[in-house]
């Protein structure tokens, strides 16, 4: 008679014994291989358990083929130089010693195949222990060579075991930003970069013929950005990199999160480090023709250009002066957008009407802008007018009847700002909210010679203005029109004027 619970006391004794059957199967295998030439076929029954449907018995022959391969390696036993065909050893008069060296070395390759295939592999535990495992056989390959030193490129590293890595982590098929972070440790080594980013290089020439999968340019920047560039001349001189004319992954057809994610990062992690960034233009220019965000991030690289390289792009403010819309009130990069329009607008010898036709539309702008949009807007106006003593005409200038000032005109030169007046700002002077109405008021007195700081404002969101409000004690927060006197006692209120407490 069963008892209940027989079955899951059952179930759990065979999973247990199954469990200690296949690590002492293992385990056996591998010391029989270690022990003695004549059982060198083990190999094949543990290398069968790297293709287990079993995610334990995966991970447990990945590992026992570490320390099979790391110590036959050290020991000597495996072939070094050209390695013949299977068939080849099996029809030539060798040595028998010789043949088992081949063997071995067969057998090494096929564990390489199969932990490239296990870098595939659903569970993340199995794709990071084969990972590490090829990173280990690198190692020790790179100290007992198996190709004959010749003295070319890559005599002393195992440059093709560094493809087959870099192949299993630029995936066309997920995602491996995961593996290629736990893959970044071994990227502070100077070879282990170098050959990664000429194998990297390889590996994209051959997928950039085919179509693109926007995973494969998910993992190829993720595996790019991994790279630590120098921060120091200094460093540069440990940096092992080659050179290239032109960055082969900027070729191929972007989608517009990747645009926004390379255009991030170009002005200070890829230009510098180009031997010719004007290669760059057209890239840049390319990306602007997107429109929204894009367009944004990529007059950041256009700058750099023209700042430090000379590039002569006449249409630079124009293009600037286009993505001033109500959109960047609220896109994702608004901090970032006044950053660098304060950059761009700094200099004392642009044109009057150029910095006009900015103050203007800013201005008109404004009046649909949120609070927190507005408390940047201000302050950057008054910067601007400091900035240019030009264009504090537009403050005293009564306002028109009509507004000359043409919002629709693409060409800053003829928007005919500087013959309008900044009325909007003296509308925003009865904003409802009152740091904006204080900020809008600042133009009604002379402005001081100090710039006013837009670092802080540029972050702040809704929620941290509303505790900012709230969390001032000197501001009373109105709650009624009429103090009121006591309960009920409102003429506003409608019990109030039929009904009393007594």
């Amino acid at each position: 008679m069963a008892l209940p619970g027989d079955d899951n006391v059952k179930k759990s004794c065979t999973d247990g014994k199954r469990s200690a059957s296949y690590k002492e199967t293992i385990r056996t295998k591998a010391e029989l291989v270690l022990q003695s030439r004549k059982h060198a076929n083990e190999l094949f029954d543990v290398l069968e358990y790297l293709q287990s449907e079993e995610e334990n018995e995966v991970i447990f022959a990945i590992n026992a083929c570490q320390k099979i391969f790391c110590a036959l390696m050290e020991r000597g036993d495996l072939y070094v130089g050209q390695l013949p065909k299977e068939k080849e050893i099996l029809e030539g008069d060798r040595d028998v010693v010789e043949k088992y060296k081949m063997f071995i070395r067969h057998r090494y390759n096929d564990c390489i195949e199969l932990l490239q295939d296990c870098m595939d592999h659903e569970a993340y535990q199995v794709k990071e222990s084969a990972l590490c495992v090829l990173m280990k056989f690198a190692v020790v390959e790179g100290k007992h060579s198996l190709q004959e030193q010749n003295w070319s490129e890559h005599s002393n590293f195992p440059f093709e075991l560094i493809e087959a890595v870099v192949q299993g982590l630029l995936s066309e098929k997920e995602d491996m930003a995961l593996l290629i972070s736990r893959f970044q440790e071994f990227l502070e080594m100077d070879d282990v970069r170098y050959y990664v980013m000429s194998s990297f290089r390889n590996n994209i020439n051959k997928v950039m013929s085919r179509n693109q999968q926007v995973l494969y340019q998910s993992n190829v920047f993720t595996l790019l950005t991994s790279i630590n560039m120098p921060s120091q001349d200094s460093e540069i001189t440990n940096f092992l990199l080659k050179q290239e004319s032109n960055i082969p992954c900027l070729l191929l057809q972007l989608p517009a999160s990747m645009y926004k994610k390379v255009l991030v990062i170009l002005h200070d992690s890829i230009l510098p480090y180009m031997n010719n960034p004007t290669l760059m233009i057209d890239f840049l220019t390319a990306a602007y023709d997107v429109g929204g965000a894009i367009s944004l991030l990529a007059l950041n690289g256009l700058f750099v250009l023209i700042h430090e390289h000379n590039l002569d792009y006449p249409e630079f403010y124009k293009k600037l002066y286009n993505l001033l819309d109500p959109s960047v009130f609220h896109m994702k990069y608004r901090a970032r957008f006044f950053h660098l329009a304060n950059i761009f607008l700094s200099s004392s010898h642009l044109p009057a009407y150029l910095v006009a036709a900015f103050i203007k539309r800013l201005s008109r702008l404004a009046l649909t802008a949120p609070p927190t949009a507005l408390l940047i807007v201000l302050p950057f106006i008054c910067n601007l007018i400091r900035r240019h003593p030009s264009c504090r005409v537009l403050i005293h200038r009564p306002m028109p009847c009509n507004d000359p000032y043409v919002m629709e005109e693409e060409d800053p030169a003829q928007c005919r700002a500087l013959e309008s007046s900044l009325w909007e700002l003296q509308t925003l002077q009865s904003h409802y909210h009152p740091a904006v109405a204080k900020a809008a008021k600042a133009i009604n007195q002379p402005l001081p010679e100090a710039e006013d700081e837009l670092g802080k404002l540029l972050e702040l969101s809704t929620f941290e203005l509303m505790e900012r409000d709230l969390k001032n004690p000197r501001q009373s927060v109105p709650l009624e029109f009429d103090p009121a006197n006591g309960l009920l006692q409102s003429p506003r209120e409608v019990v109030g004027m039929h009904f009393s407490l007594e």
